[in-house]
């Protein structure tokens, strides 16, 4: 991630000679020199404050990025850096945050809590480990060619966001090629990923061939099919096809609904309620939605499961 950070500094200092942009951001000295040969290299709110004195509207960036989280980064402070990292962890545990970053639980808490201020390394490691998106935080701030060392996999996965919308199922199948029963096959069969899912044989191989082009699966030359990278939706750069894949689950649902099978759970309640009390249940919704992916990030896979979230008002 050094490299990263070093070309991100380039990137932003555009055509502006080293020691021009170190005055610019208000020093004598020339630690943007430092900070691009990887000497040493400056906090994320220092960052951020670059990319302003550069021209780039930090605020707007951060909100195509993560609109929901946007507003706690406030004035690009560090306490405001350390309330964005904290709103984007979410409930995630923070152990898991740190054996993704790869660092202490106590480094990231101090991260996290503001308590120390995290060089722009370990900030771009903390936002990778926390969205999965580096590469489109890097790309809303500076054009992505200039950060070579993140080309390749920025567009690898944005090839890769395209495939749920194309092909819905392939959730699913990704799903079930984790899960212990199809890793215990030890030999792929053609047919069987279908009949589990209840899905026609052309579709399974539809997705597989997909996710193979995407470079999320690895084909197997003897033996399973085994995952390289995971699925992400990037709901925000296609709404329309966020909402059709919302209603093909939503569809499944219903389909399921009305012919269970054994272990399926479907519940519903038509209530009248204040609209105080309807924040809560939106917050109790919100709530079940986090702890579910909680629960999720820390499950060793064994089986695939469809978890529906609906709350609808008349």
């Amino acid at each position: 991630m050094e490299l990263v950070a070093r070309q991100l500094v380039r990137a932003i200092r555009g055509k502006r000679s080293q020691e021009a942009f170190s005055r610019r951001l208000g020093y004598s000295s020339n630690p943007v020199a430092d900070w691009e040969a990887g000497r040493r290299f400056p906090t994320a709110a220092e960052t951020f404050r670059a990319c302003t004195l550069a021209g780039v509207d930090v605020s707007a960036a951060v909100h195509r990025f993560s609109p929901e989280e946007a507003s706690a980064l406030g004035d690009l402070s560090d306490d405001d850096v350390a309330g964005w990292l904290a709103a984007l962890r979410g409930n995630t545990p923070l152990k898991e945050v740190a054996e993704r970053v790869g660092a202490s639980r106590y480094a990231v808490a101090r991260w996290i809590s503001g308590t120390t201020r995290p060089r722009l390394p370990d900030f771009l490691r903390l936002v990778e480990a926390l969205t999965s998106r580096l590469s489109d935080l890097v790309a809303e701030l500076v054009a992505i060619e200039e950060v070579p060392a993140m080309l390749d996999a920025h567009r690898q996965r944005h090839a890769s966001r395209r495939v749920a919308f194309d092909e819905p199922w392939v959730a699913a199948v990704m799903c079930v090629l984790e899960t212990s029963d199809y890793q215990a096959l030890g030999l792929h069969r053609k047919g069987w990923i279908a009949k589990r899912l209840g899905i026609a044989l052309e579709v399974e191989q539809r997705c597989l061939q997909r996710l193979e082009e995407a470079g999320l699966i690895s084909k197997p030359r003897r033996g399973v099919y085994a995952t390289r990278e995971p699925l992400t939706v990037d709901a925000g750069a296609d709404p329309e096809g966020t909402q059709r894949l919302k209603a093909h689950w939503a569809a499944r649902g219903s389909e399921r609904a009305i012919a269970p099978r054994e272990g399926d759970m479907v519940s519903y309640n038509v209530v009248a309620v204040s609209r105080a009390d309807l924040e809560r249940i939106r917050e109790a919704h919100v709530r079940y939605f986090m702890e579910v992916r909680s629960i999720v990030a820390e499950s060793e896979p064994e089986v695939a499961a469809l978890v529906n979230i609906q709350l609808l008002t008349f």
